[in-house]
């Protein structure tokens, strides 16, 4: 791709963009660069009609952005903020719950501590009240029953945990294996929903921005994973990260941004995140708001695989290679706490291996 086309505009690292999105194909035109970035133009060009008063334009837009838009999720910049738009017509994907789960397939199992339900995560329960600093996000995913329409699927538990700014976690990280920040359970209420308070995840190499989430039958079956109803992860858009990580605490995270995307992640890549991209609202001054719909269908067995969940959190807390899995080599080389295994016992992997065909 050349700049001669007059819509691009070049960053000062070379990077392309079009009316403030990055383009995800940097050396294809813009007709190929793909559904998403598509229907986000005509979403854009649908409300600056709608501004302009041309309602028939905006009507006829709509109607062709909903026709194309099915399975899709999109993303469109505004000065730093977000107006990001996500539809979900299916069942959530089944993804890795990747090597630092604590969910006592790796070592600790800190969902069987009082206090682990709650809706601030943003500090330490128990023994610590460490507190994490970032720009802040409200999280809320809507939980729906696809064995029954598509109701909210009131009383399901779900956990939730996610990385620092710098790419840590918690309960494995060295130096942080007394702490359980960023780590929480909500119940659904009679919407399907649950909300947590939190900040906006960093980004390390190999792994696009992402929080993973767990979705039991009820509270009292978050302790075992035998009882799990679906495993997966949220997607963040890249507008929205990328201003994110211009702010203090988030060393790092543009480079790695850089270097990977939906499509080359390999979690979300099979299909570019479609049904796990959230909508995200906000400035990094305010906060941001994250959605995201949840369909599940609790009839649909968890999938297996064997391969590793991929990326590399700081000082090389990249998955162990010796493993056949999701063990995983704690980030700067800390060690789990209740004897979990590096990656090569079987009996630490029977969880971390719900990976596959949801």
């Amino acid at each position: 791709m050349t700049t001669e086309d007059p819509r691009l505009q070049r960053d000062a690292d070379g990077s392309l963009h079009y009316e403030g999105r990055r383009l995800a194909h940097q050396d294809e035109p813009l007709a190929d660069q793909g559904l998403g970035f598509d229907i986000a133009t005509m979403v854009t060009r649908r409300r600056a009609l709608g501004a302009l008063g041309a309602g028939a334009a905006v009507a006829g837009l709509a109607a062709c952005s909903t026709s194309s838009s099915s399975d899709s999720s999109t993303s469109t910049a505004s000065d730093g903020g977000s107006d990001s738009s996500t539809t979900s017509d299916g069942e959530i994907p089944e993804e890795t719950n990747g090597p630092y789960p604590a969910d006592g397939t790796n070592g600790v199992n800190v969902l069987t501590e009082s206090g682990i339900v709650r809706s601030d995560i943003t500090a330490s329960f128990g023994d610590s009240t460490t507190a994490v600093s970032g720009v802040p996000m409200t999280l809320t995913l809507t939980i729906t029953n696809m064995q029954e329409d598509n109701a909210p699927y009131a009383g399901v538990a779900v956990y939730v945990w996610h990385c620092t700014g710098d790419g840590l976690y918690s309960l494995y990280s060295e130096g942080l294996e007394n702490e359980n920040f960023l780590r929480g359970v909500q119940v659904a209420d009679e919407n399907g929903q649950v909300t947590f308070t939190s900040i906006m995840p960093g980004c390390y190499a190999g792994r696009w921005p992402h929080i993973h989430f767990e979705v039991y039958p009820d509270e009292a079956s978050i302790t075992s994973t035998d009882n799990l109803l679906a495993t997966s992860q949220v997607a963040l858009p890249q507008d929205v990260c990328e201003t994110v990580y211009a702010e203090d605490g988030y060393d790092g995270s543009t480079e790695n941004l850089a270097n990977i995307t939906l499509d080359s992640d390999n979690v979300f890549g099979d299909d570019g995140g479609e049904l796990q991209l959230a909508t995200v609202d906000g400035d990094v001054t305010s906060g941001y708001t994250v959605t995201l719909p949840v369909a599940i269908d609790p009839s649909t067995e968890p999938g297996v695989s064997g391969g590793d969940m991929g990326g590399t959190p700081p000082s090389g807390g990249g998955p162990s290679d010796g493993g056949g899995g999701m063990g995983g080599t704690p980030p700067e080389g800390g060690t789990p706490p209740s004897g979990a295994s590096d990656g090569g016992g079987e009996s630490s992997l029977v969880g971390n291996n719900l990976v596959g065909s949801r």
